[in-house]
């Protein structure tokens, strides 16, 4: 009797072996979905142009530049000086490339003030000549060179109406787009400043990983143009 039952018991983990190897075997046959599939979209915050994005040149154009910058940071000026403004009259003022500035302030609450005030200024529609008075007025990090204050003599030096710019600075109207565009900038690698991005048919093609000399961002530029 004893001699059957161990028989028994035998054959039993025998034919469980054999399912539990078929089970593998298939298992590996084919490959298997993740459980918890992860999409990435990190970048179309990146290739995605808005109505709400501050824009230099033409919606239409052949290359899209997307130039993240800190109106605090010393790369940033230096490459405004340097190759930015180039860029624009070169590639830009023609109609080839469509500049977009973003914020990515991170420097510091002058840094996050300064932005505001661009903002505030391109409801008036001068976004672009207060971005260019900030970069031409910088001095030094979270000193006081960009406070209200500063950022309101600045406006009234453009000729803004200096009540509606106050207002604007005032209530903090932009300090959710300015927060945004920083977290959805650092979703996708950005880490620091200057940053570009060079977009042709909706994909990224290049970038500007820091300060860049002229000669290699027109390099860059050109190839995509091509």
């Amino acid at each position: 009797m004893e001699n059957k039952d161990q028989k028994t018991i035998i054959s039993v983990i025998l034919i469980v072996g054999v399912l539990i190897a078929g089970a593998i075997l298939l298992k590996g046959s084919k490959p298997l979905a993740p459980a918890n599939p992860i999409k990435n979209n990190s970048f179309s915050n990146i290739t995605t142009i808005t109505t709400e994005d501050r824009v230099f040149g033409n919606r239409q154009a052949k290359v899209i530049f997307v130039l993240y910058e800190d109106f605090q940071c010393p790369w940033c000026g230096k490459f405004f000086q340097e190759s930015e403004q180039t860029v624009r009259d070169t590639y830009v003022k023609n109609g080839d490339v469509l500049l977009v500035y973003r914020d990515y302030a991170f420097l510091g609450p002058e840094s996050v003030s300064a932005a505001e005030g661009a903002e505030c200024a391109g409801d008036q529609g001068k976004f672009w000549e207060y971005h260019d008075y900030l970069f031409a007025h910088q001095s030094g990090e979270n000193k006081g060179n960009f406070s209200d204050q500063r950022l309101k003599s600045f406006a009234q030096s453009l000729g803004l109406n200096s009540t509606v710019f106050n207002l604007c600075l005032d209530s903090a109207k932009y300090a959710k787009t300015v927060a945004t565009s920083k977290i959805e900038a650092s979703a996708a690698g950005v880490n620091g400043t200057p940053k570009g991005f060079i977009i042709k048919d909706g994909e990224i093609v290049d970038s500007i990983d820091g300060y860049l000399q002229l000669g290699v961002v027109q390099q860059k530029i050109e190839a995509a143009l091509k």
